[in-house]
């Protein structure tokens, strides 16, 4: 299985973007792992939130193929402890899925489409995060969950 994150808009915080690269190579151990950045839509004058949320929306949708399960990071998502979220994602290797694509999306959230194709939603906490800092927390979160799985010492209870 291969595990896709798609996100919206560069990370422009570097302290952020090197947590994001120093989780991608160690994923690389365990899973195969990709970041997606789609370009940013501005918010201009001429067009509003739901214009802006539509146009992410159709970036996203570009990027998904027929057989992706899909999960959007969605504050109204399924919440896991990092060793449920763990067996969450050894259920979903073990079901013979190709690709799982979870999607971060933009500051105003997604559109009804991204919603529509979406399979599932998790949410990372209750709590509002920057869309860039989640990039780094989930990443971290899947190496979590991959050393839970391998029995390695990374997470302590």
């Amino acid at each position: 299985m291969k595990i896709c994150l798609l996100v919206i808009g560069k990370t422009d915080a570097v302290y952020v973007r090197q947590g994001i690269e120093e989780y991608e190579k160690r994923l690389k151990r365990y899973i195969s792992f990709e970041m997606r950045v789609l370009p940013d839509v501005k918010n201009v004058k001429n067009r509003g939130e739901s214009l802006q949320k539509e146009r992410e929306g159709e970036l996203i949708l570009e990027q998904l193929q027929p057989g992706d399960v899909v999960v959007l990071l969605d504050e109204r998502g399924q919440q896991y402890s990092s060793i449920e979220f763990s067996t969450y994602l050894s259920q979903k290797m073990l079901g013979g899925i190709k690709r799982l694509v979870f999607v971060i999306g933009g500051p105003y959230g997604f559109s009804e489409a991204v919603y529509r194709r979406g399979n599932e939603k998790v949410s990372l906490s209750r709590m509002t995060f920057s869309h860039q800092m989640v990039r780094m927390i989930f990443a971290e979160q899947i190496y979590r969950a991959m050393t839970i799985l391998k029995g390695e010492p990374y997470h302590h209870e």
